[in-house]
């Protein structure tokens, strides 16, 4: 079995001891999409790397998006061509060369409610994104958008409202599991030398005069603290910029608004249709995406100035959700259909009185101060912008003799040899015993790694059974998700390794005593320590129900908090 870019439980204490009192050329903050991807730069480069994440990879704003990889229509209707086209060029770089076992083309229909006028303005608008996309190479890989006429609309999706709509036109975009993707990122960097170490928080600065010279971290398992010497520090922590900009007593040279964005998971058979929805509302634009044996339907766009690290939906964002989705639906959706629930932050770069949906999805990077560096802002289909960006910024601090960044021509783990085993799909599964269902869920899921679980499953066969609980999974992923990839507890493995936490009615409990049971032994947890796992991740659904009870903002952001994280973050001071 392959370890190469492996987040065992000894690489993490092999990156921590590398950490302390070590010097790295750059040291990056934050494990979100862009911290990894930056890694990923960095270490392509040659770049000695040392990246510390307070909580687990992508546990903030990169496990809650809308899972899309998308130029975004709204931003070409705000003009914003600069950004679409970005967008669009990342999207085929992730088709085609860096994640395509990850990254995958989706249909949409937009739907019409005026007849006349919207139609050429939807279209016109359609016809400019197919050419900004076409442009980068995909070309009928992503085909160019149809007009339909409502009946035609209703046949790829009857569960549509004959009166709610006139016609439609259908596009493409593409669909990620962001937390996954996150994850890959931070495992390809670390098969290119990148020491990483999640649930290791940064609680000051190093400094020399006015210099940043690295960061002390306090290790949230042990409370062991440490100093990472580095020659360039990055900021890469999303929604938390101003906080970590604190610690080094500046404001920085802007500041980040967080906008949060709800979705709610519906199952398959409550709405009949074969491609997702893109409908405009007042203030935002609402998705409805399949995902698997669900749906996805969000998302709400609303300023929260309340807990960061538990942003909590209210019944107020899932009432308003329902309401816009329902005008549409012939048969009426409620709250007795929502299966799973998730909030998630969007970083928004803040001016004075903004509002939260017209802030800018726009990127910046800037040098606060000697030796620090801090990236904000973006989206998520932009990461890899972003991160370059950040890196060269990085680069400038550490003088000349750096090459140029390659991360348009590095494919993350899994990529190389996908396609190949996709194809031999059936025959992986007679010499697997798996159904091939199953092999193509996992290969969708790793890539070309399959080869990694199917070894596992090899020496050990009752790892190839389905998880009690959960049993759209795999035991063996569960085990995997510890062995390889960087899960330290219960919740990590059950609301992102997979998305058990919110694809199953009971939001994961069943399945929470197998899962810890095939965690506990390469993690070295005793029957207490596995039973208090459990524990905290039934107070955390039951806080979570909580919370979506709640008619405001306030009341679900304190019921939320009553659950605390299994390894609390602590107080940091400058």
């Amino acid at each position: 079995m392959s370890s190469r870019g492996s987040l065992s439980p000894e690489s993490r204490g092999a990156a921590l001891e590398a950490m302390d009192g070590g010097e790295f050329d750059v040291v990056i903050i934050g494990g979100g999409v862009v911290g990894s991807g930056a890694a990923v730069d960095a270490a392509t480069r040659g770049l000695s790397v040392a990246l510390v994440e307070a909580r687990d990879v992508a546990a903030g704003t990169s496990s809650r998006s809308s899972k899309l990889i998308h130029g975004g229509l709204r931003y070409l209707e705000q003009l914003e061509f600069g950004l679409v086209r970005e967008a669009l060029h990342e999207r085929a770089l992730m088709l085609d060369r860096i994640a395509p076992h990850l990254v995958h083309p989706l249909p949409f229909l937009v739907l019409l409610t005026h007849r006349g006028w919207e139609r050429p303005y939807i279209g016109a608008g359609l016809a400019l994104y197919d050419t900004m996309g076409t442009a980068f190479g995909r070309g009928r890989g992503v085909p160019r958008q149809r007009h339909m006429t409502r009946t035609t609309a209703l046949k790829l999706f009857p569960s549509l409202r004959k009166d709610a709509f006139v016609g439609a036109i259908q596009y493409f975009d593409a669909q990620v599991d962001d937390a996954r993707h996150t994850m890959f990122l931070a495992r390809t960097a670390a098969a290119y030398g990148a020491q990483i170490a999640t649930r290791t928080q940064a609680i000051g600065f190093l400094r020399e005069a006015e210099h940043v010279t690295g960061v002390r971290v306090r290790d949230l398992e042990s409370g062991r603290e440490l100093e990472i010497h580095g020659r360039q520090v990055l900021n890469a922590t999303g929604v938390w910029t101003d906080d970590t900009q604190d610690l080094a007593g500046e404001r920085g040279q802007f500041h980040v608004r967080a906008s949060k964005g709800v979705h709610l998971l519906v199952p398959r058979d409550r709405i009949h249709g074969d491609t997702a929805l893109t409908i405009r509302t007042e203030t935002s634009v609402l998705f409805v995406i399949p995902w698997g044996r669900h749906w996805i339907v969000g998302t709400t766009d609303t300023d929260w100035h309340l807990d960061k690290a538990h942003p909590a939906a209210s019944r107020k964002d899932i009432d308003y959700i329902l309401e816009h989705v329902n005008r549409f639906m012939s048969t009426p959706l409620g709250h007795e259909d929502v299966e799973g629930v998730y909030a998630g932050l969007r970083p928004l770069l803040s001016g004075e009185s903004e509002d939260s949906s017209t802030l800018s999805r726009e990127h910046i990077v800037a040098h606060p101060v000697p030796g620090l560096v801090a990236v904000a802002g973006g989206k998520y289909t932009t990461y890899r912008v972003m991160a370059k960006d950040a890196i060269d910024a990085v680069v400038r601090g550490l003088g000349t003799g750096v090459p140029e960044s390659i991360t348009d021509r590095v494919a993350l783990l899994g990529a190389d040899g996908y396609q190949a085993r996709l194809n031999a799909k059936e025959a992986i599964a007679r010499t697997s015993g798996l159904h091939v269902a199953r092999v193509e869920h996992l290969l969708n899921r790793y890539g070309a790694l399959i080869d990694d679980l199917l070894e596992l499953i090899a020496v050990e066969p009752a790892l190839g059974e389905p998880l009690a609980g959960a049993e759209d999974y795999l035991a063996v992923e569960v085990r995997y998700a510890v062995t390889h990839e960087g899960a330290r507890h219960l919740e990590d493995v059950l609301t992102r390794r997979t998305r058990i936490s919110i694809e199953t009615w009971d939001r994961g409990l069943r399945a929470a005593e197998s899962a810890a049971a095939l965690m506990a032994a390469p993690l070295g947890w005793d029957e207490e320590q596995a039973a208090d796992e459990v524990a905290h991740y039934k107070a955390r659904v039951q806080a979570e129900r909580q919370s979506q009870e709640q008619d405001d903002d306030l009341s679900a952001d304190a019921a939320r908090l009553g659950a605390p994280d299994i390894a609390p973050p602590v107080q940091a001071a400058s």
